[in-house]
């Protein structure tokens, strides 16, 4: 009974954030924020999710900000990371990156887990839609991160990647494009 409590509470939970999201159709706000703290407390709860069965890699550029709203991006690399957790085996390794070019800025989580077939990509981002239905009960998973992730993105102009193969991991790549990114001046301190 307590894990369908848990169950229940974590769906009711990512279902008010989807609603959320959904329902505000303004472009996110342009608060100026700070990725890398956002993506160190992501990092955080998925090595807490991990209790240290796999490795968990960042190359983080410590200077590049992203202007938009903090929760939704905070959920959003929360949303990636536990999915990596979830779908990687122990002793898997799970990557996360953070850089810009001139063509915007990305956020990148990828895996060593047991991939995703093809002709199941196309709808990752659908409610309540699993690609392995035994497995996402058996982790606990609500079908909806990637569905959160699809709403944070288009609320920060950004765009999706999605390449994987069966058995042989996974690369999710969110594209924002350039005039969200901005690079926090250097100071003496850390020049």
């Amino acid at each position: 009974m307590r894990a369908q409590a848990s169950r229940m509470e974590s769906l009711i939970s990512d279902m008010l954030k989807l609603a959320r999201l959904e329902a505000d159709v303004v472009q996110s706000r342009q608060d100026l924020i700070d990725m890398p703290r956002v993506l160190s407390g992501a990092l955080e709860s998925a090595r807490g999710l991990s209790r240290d069965r796999h490795r968990i890699e960042a190359d983080v550029d410590p200077g590049l900000r992203l202007y938009g709203r903090e929760s939704e991006l905070h959920s959003l690399a929360t949303n990636l990371l536990s999915n990596a957790v979830h779908y990687t085996p122990d002793a898997g390794t799970i990557a996360l990156r953070w850089w810009c070019d001139d063509n915007g800025a990305y956020l990148e989580v990828q895996d060593s887990g047991i991939g995703i077939d093809a002709k199941d990509l196309p709808r990752l981002t659908e409610r309540f839609y699993r690609v392995d239905v035994s497995r996402s009960r058996e982790q606990g998973g609500t079908g909806l991160g990637l569905a959160i992730v699809k709403h944070a993105l288009e609320h920060h102009e950004g765009q999706l990647e999605v390449h994987s193969e069966a058995g042989k991991g996974s690369r999710f790549r969110c594209h924002f494009p350039s005039h969200r990114a901005h690079r926090a001046a250097r100071t003496a301190a850390n020049a």
